[in-house]
C-alpha cells in the first residue's frame, strides 16, 4: 500500500485497516487503497467536525436522543431475511460480535420455532455475553414455556391487533388478546425475567385498542411495551404523533421496531426517540423480512450526529464495518456502495469545488468524521471533475513541488487524459511525475507511456480545447 492510501489513524491512536470498500461475492472486505481506483486517502488541514447546527431542535422533557437502547435483531428479524442461514457456529459469532460493538440486548429466534432453534437459544444464553439475551415468542403460553427454559434474560411477546392480523392471522379479538397477554406477562414474571409485550402491525390497529391494551400490561408490571411498523407504512410524523400519545398512557420503557418498506426506518426510530421510546430495534445492514428493519449502522450515524459523546461513549463504532462484513458473507451479498458509514462512497469525494473545501475543513462536506468509525476519507484525482486542489495536494504527498500555475496546466491535462480513458491513481500520479519531469527538463515528457497514437492524438485535442476554456 502506498503511503498516500495508508488509513487515517481512529480516535484512540491505533491505525485502522478500513477503506470504504464493498464486499466482494464472498463477502471479503476489500481494505486497500487499489479499491478505490482514481482515488487517494488526502490528509487534509483541519477535521473539527463541528456539531453547531442552526437547525438544531429544542430541548424536548421526553426526547432520549442522548439516552435510548439498541435491541439488536440480527439473530432474530434478520434470520427472516431472504438469503439468511445462520448455522450455531455462525450466531454465536454474530453475537459475540454484536456483544463487542455494545448493543444493549441481543434478540433470538423463538425457540418454539424449531428444535434447533432452541438450542441455538440455549447456546447463546451460555457465552456470559454483556448484553442482555431476549427471544421473541407469539403470545402464546406453550410458547412462553419453553422460552423461559432456555436461560434468556427477557422475553418478548407479540401478537397482532391490526384488523388485518386479527381476521387473516391468528383470528382472535382484542377480548381474547388481552386475556391471553395478561396470562403469558404474569407467567414471565413468575420466573424474574425481563417481559416485553407488543402489538404487531401498530399503525394499522385501532388506536383505542392500542391504548387500552397497552395500559393493562403496563398496570401488570411489564418492563416494555412495542410499537411495530410491521409493514412499513409509518411516517415520521405518525410515529411521533403515536409515541408521544402512548408515553402519556404508560410509565414503562417504550420499544420501537420499524420496517423499511418505504424507507422510513431510520428517520422513523429517531422521531420515536425524539418523541419519549427508549428503545431502537436494529439488524446488521437493515436485513430482515422483506426490506428489512432499522440498520444498526445507519442508526448509529443519524444518533452520532444527534449526540456525538453518548454514541462514542457507549458503542466501539470502529467494529462497526467487521460485523458487516461479517453478515454479509453470512448472507452472501454485497455491503452497498452507498451503504451509511462503510459503502465505497461514504467518505469519498470528487467534484473540485468539494475537495478544494475538504481539504482545508472536511466538516464542509461531511457531516460525519470517518475516524471515528475506524474509516478513511477520499478523494477522485483522476476524472474530469478533479480540481487543481486536489492535484496540488496528491503531488505534495508525492514531495513533487510546482506553482499554482503549473498545478493548474497539470490538471488539465489530466482531465483531458480522463476523457480520452478511464484513469485509475497509478495513472494520476504518473502524469503528475511526468508533468513534473518535463518541467524540469524544459521540455514534453509522454504523460503516459503506453499511450496508442490515436489515445495521443485526441489527447492534445482535448488539452487545446481545455486550456481554451480554462
Amino acid at each position: 500500500m502506498c503511503p498516500s492510501c495508508e488509513p487515517e489513524p481512529v480516535a484512540n491512536g491505533a491505525t485502522n485497516g478500513h477503506a470504504n470498500g464493498q464486499t466482494n461475492g464472498n463477502g471479503t472486505s476489500s481494505a486497500t487503497g487499489s479499491d478505490h481506483p482514481g482515488f487517494t486517502a488526502i490528509e487534509t488541514k483541519s477535521n473539527p467536525h463541528h456539531r453547531s447546527n442552526p437547525y438544531q431542535p429544542v430541548g424536548d422533557f421526553l426526547s432520549n436522543v442522548n439516552n435510548f437502547k439498541i435491541i439488536e435483531s440480527t439473530l432474530r428479524e434478520g434470520e427472516q431475511f431472504a438469503n439468511a442461514f445462520f448455522d450455531t457456529e455462525t450466531k454465536i459469532k454474530i453475537a459475540l460480535a454484536l456483544d463487542d460493538f455494545g448493543v444493549d440486548y441481543i434478540e433470538l429466534t423463538s425457540p418454539a420455532a424449531s428444535e434447533q432453534s432452541r438450542l441455538d437459544c440455549e447456546a447463546i444464553c451460555k457465552l456470559g455475553l454483556k448484553a442482555k439475551v431476549l427471544t421473541h415468542i407469539r403470545c402464546h403460553m406453550d410458547d412462553a414455556r419453553i422460552a423461559v427454559k432456555t436461560g434468556v434474560d427477557g422475553v418478548d411477546v407479540v401478537i397482532g391487533t391490526s384488523s388485518y392480523l386479527m381476521e387473516h392471522s391468528h383470528g382472535k379479538d382484542m377480548t381474547y388478546i388481552t386475556n391471553t397477554a395478561i396470562e403469558v406477562i404474569n407467567y414471565v414474571k413468575s420466573h424474574n425475567i425481563e417481559i416485553r409485550f407488543s402489538s404487531e402491525d401498530s399503525f394499522r390497529s385501532n388506536l383505542v385498542d392500542l391504548l387500552s391494551i397497552y395500559s393493562t400490561v403496563d398496570k401488570i408490571g411489564v418492563n416494555r411495551v412495542g410499537i411495530a411498523d410491521t409493514v412499513g407504512c409509518a411516517s415520521p410524523r405518525q410515529v411521533y404523533d403515536l409515541i408521544r400519545t402512548l408515553r402519556g398512557v404508560v410509565g414503562c420503557d417504550i420499544e420501537t421496531h420499524f420496517h423499511n418498506d418505504t424507507g422510513c426506518a431510520i428517520a422513523n426510530a429517531y422521531c420515536a426517540l425524539e418523541a419519549g421510546a427508549t428503545h431502537i430495534d436494529t439488524s446488521v445492514l437493515g436485513i430482515g423480512e422483506r426490506n428489512g428493519i432499522t440498520p444498526l449502522g445507519g442508526l448509529m450515524a443519524r444518533m452520532i450526529v444527534a449526540d456525538r459523546d453518548y454514541v462514542m461513549g457507549k458503542y466501539k463504532l470502529h467494529k462497526l464495518k467487521e460485523i458487516e462484513d461479517l453478515v454479509a458473507q453470512a448472507v452472501e451479498v454485497n455491503i452497498p456502495f452507498n451503504n451509511y458509514v462503510t459503502g465505497f462512497c461514504a467518505f469519498t469525494h470528487k467534484a473540485g469545488i468539494h475537495a478544494k473545501a475538504i481539504l482545508n475543513n472536511p466538516s464542509t462536506y461531511e457531516i460525519i468524521n470517518p475516524a471515528d468509525f475506524g474509516m478513511t476519507r477520499y478523494i477522485h484525482i483522476a476524472s474530469r471533475l478533479t480540481g487543481w486542489n486536489a492535484i496540488k495536494s496528491r503531488a505534495t504527498q508525492l514531495n513533487l513541488h510546482m506553482t499554482d500555475e503549473q498545478y493548474k496546466q497539470c490538471t488539465v491535462k489530466i482531465k483531458a487524459m480522463a476523457d480520452v480513458r478511464p484513469l485509475a491513481i497509478d495513472d494520476t500520479d504518473s502524469i503528475i511525475s511526468a508533468f513534473h519531469r518535463g518541467l524540469k527538463l524544459g521540455t514534453d515528457v509522454p504523460l503516459l507511456p503506453d499511450l496508442t497514437e490515436e489515445e495521443q492524438k485526441l489527447l492534445d485535442e482535448k488539452v487545446k480545447a481545455d486550456a481554451i476554456v480554462a
